[in-house]
């Protein structure tokens, strides 16, 4: 494997899987692309958050997703409706993504 080499402004995106909760199942892996941030970027994102509701939250980390449907609003929605946890979920995900990077760098 090829080593990776480190750049001092990171890509604005990065892709991650997250394990989405499914009700009386295993969770299902979406990968998704999410938006880079930098630290004080992270710190405001995290801090914002208290006003925000979980669709608007997740429309400011996600820009993508491998599902068949279209990504927008409308389908963000219907996500976090029918799996409950997708949101807690997916920023999880988000912030340990972020972390690791900045502990591995």
């Amino acid at each position: 494997m090829a080593k990776q080499k480190l750049k001092l402004i990171a890509n604005p995106t990065f892709k991650a899987t997250v394990g989405i909760p499914i009700a009386g199942g295993d969770p299902v892996q979406i990968e998704f692309t999410f938006k880079h941030r930098t630290k004080s970027a992270l710190d405001e994102f995290v801090k914002s958050r208290a006003d925000k509701g979980d669709a608007e939250s997740f429309m400011a980390m996600v820009e993508g997703w491998e599902l068949e449907d279209e990504f927008n609003a409308e389908n963000v929605e219907l996500l976090l409706q029918n799996y409950a946890g997708s949101a807690l979920a997916t920023y999880r995900v988000y912030i340990e993504q972020l972390i690791q990077a900045r502990l591995g760098n």
